[in-house]
């Protein structure tokens, strides 16, 4: 398949899985709490085809495959409906009449939903793929570097350094960085049996800074596949290790350690989409479920619009005992929605200069 097509296809079928996913938390939380579900939406414009279950909820699937919605019975509140429209109301299945508890849960429930939705995606990678193993097997040995003159193979397995037992590369890269020019003691297995050599680490110059270097590369990662109750842990504590990294991460870049142009919107999902596709299902679904991740932070930020707007607004209401006022809510969601565009157009702005249309476009009027 062209690798334009292969984009756009893989990019519909990631971000149409996570948007149904995330909406179907909402849907089932609101049922879960009493609230009729109008709509469920899939992409947004003309509709492609719409069916009404059983329940009154209409489903829809829609052209423009960027998102979502599912509309809730009696969200928009009294004060913001017609007199026809409020004729029409279910008493005690409006959305607007349920606690603020209840409320805050449907609305929580989309990004919980993306959150176990990266779980059980990468609880199954390890049940069926398997988990990747730390290791300390050699890849590459560099041609005249101190592990060659050691003796060191590819394939060989280390199992410690000056007594000390090692199970993963990063340990060796700590070990010999401060080593250089002294001799270390490498205990290893080749071929089923284990031997000792002893290796003097080179000295490179980092600035003001001497550090060791071996000359060797970890290699190929190794796999264990998981029984489910363990993989489905493996997967929860993945996904808590995506969310603390993604966290850190646009902490930098606010700190200024860390450059913004990493930020990437829908078309930069799509080209990445496509080049993940061609590496084969596992690495498609892997790639899924750490965009999970990040589409439940996305929306648990504290930007009116967005849940965690909403969920903002709710606690809000709990401590005051009651609703803000309908003006300070109006400027909230306007000024939410303003930060929306910024942050869209901002991102865009990166997609368009790292496909390199930007530069082109440059030379183009130049």
């Amino acid at each position: 398949m062209p690798e334009p097509l292969r984009s756009i296809f893989a990019f519909i079928i990631v971000l149409g899985v996570l948007v149904f996913i995330h909406e179907l938390g909402h849907y089932l939380a609101a049922r879960w709490r009493g609230v009729h579900v109008e709509v469920f939406s899939i992409g947004f414009g003309k509709r492609i085809r719409a069916w009404t279950d059983r329940h009154g909820t209409e489903w829809r699937l829609s052209w423009l495959p960027l998102g979502g919605f599912v509309k809730l019975h009696g969200q928009e509140g009294p004060e913001d409906a017609a007199p026809e429209v409020r004729a029409r109301w279910r008493p005690g299945q409006t959305f607007h009449d349920k606690p603020v508890r209840d409320r805050a849960i449907v609305v929580a429930a989309g990004p919980l939903a993306n959150f176990l939705l990266a779980a059980v995606l990468f609880g199954g990678l390890y049940m069926t793929v398997g988990q990747p193993q730390p290791t300390t097997s050699i890849g590459t040995v560099v041609e005249g570097s101190a592990a060659q003159r050691a003796g060191l193979l590819p394939g060989d397995r280390l199992l410690s350094l000056d007594g000390a037992p090692i199970t993963r590369f990063e340990e060796v890269q700590r070990h010999i960085l401060p080593r250089a020019g002294q001799p270390v003691v490498i205990r290893l297995q080749r071929d089923g049996t284990e031997q000792e050599v002893t290796a003097t680490p080179d000295a490179r110059e980092a600035g003001a800074t001497t550090t060791g270097v071996l000359g060797i590369a970890g290699g190929a990662v190794e796999f264990q596949r998981l029984n489910p109750l363990s993989a489905l842990a493996a997967g929860t504590a993945q996904t808590w290790d995506v969310t603390v990294q993604t966290l850190a991460g646009l902490w930098q870049m606010i700190a200024g350690e860390r450059g913004t142009e990493e930020l990437g919107g829908p078309l930069r999902i799509a080209q990445i989409s496509g080049q993940v596709a061609q590496l084969g299902v596992a690495s498609l679904v892997s790639f899924m479920a750490i965009l999970s991740v990040n589409l439940a932070l996305i929306n648990l930020f504290p930007i009116p619009v967005l849940d965690g707007g909403h969920l903002l607004f709710y606690a809000a209401e709990a401590i005051r005992g009651r609703p803000l006022p309908p003006r300070a809510i109006e400027y909230g969601f306007r000024a939410g929605f303003a930060l929306l565009i910024a942050l869209f157009v901002f991102a865009t702005w990166n997609d368009l200069s790292s496909l390199g249309v930007v530069r082109w476009v440059s030379g183009f009027a130049g």
